[in-house]
């Protein structure tokens, strides 16, 4: 307007309104975007942490049962009065009740060296179908015997 016109401007055009409302609403989009990637990936990272507090749990039980073989396979119900069976036993179920019924654990002794291996479904976070992940755990369960000279 020009410096001596009467006529003051009061508030904003509609163009204006829309320009703004646009900007506004491509932020949005942008932080529920972000929003949900997070979600994924934490969801991803849960899922890891979980089988790895149950292979390090039967990595425990292995070493507080070292007389026992526990490479065979597990039972399918728990057996109080054999250690090894409820261990193998809580061990399927555990990885069962986390990664659903896809997910499968493995343990192999090689030279009295365990290797626990525990793969499950990461299709949330990889945006497909055919997505597996796995966490391997390999430690020595029993103590090097003693050389004599």
């Amino acid at each position: 307007m020009r410096a001596g016109s009467k006529k003051a401007q009061e508030g904003m055009t509609l163009i204006e309104v829309l320009v703004a409302l646009l900007i506004l609403t491509v932020g949005l989009l942008g932080a529920a975007a972000v929003q949900l990637n997070a979600l994924k990936y934490t969801d991803s990272s849960r899922m890891t942490s979980q089988a790895s507090f149950i292979a390090y749990d039967m990595m425990d039980r292995i070493r507080a049962n070292s007389g026992a073989n526990y490479t065979v396979t597990p039972p399918t119900s728990g057996n109080l009065s054999v250690t090894r069976d409820q261990d193998l036993y809580d061990f399927t179920t555990n990885i069962a009740n986390f990664g659903g019924p896809t997910a499968t654990g493995s343990i192999t002794l090689n030279q009295r060296v365990y290797t626990i291996t525990i793969t499950w479904s990461d299709a949330r976070a990889a945006n497909t179908a055919s997505a597996q992940r796995s966490f391997v755990l390999t430690s020595r369960a029993t103590v090097d015997p003693v050389a004599t000279p």
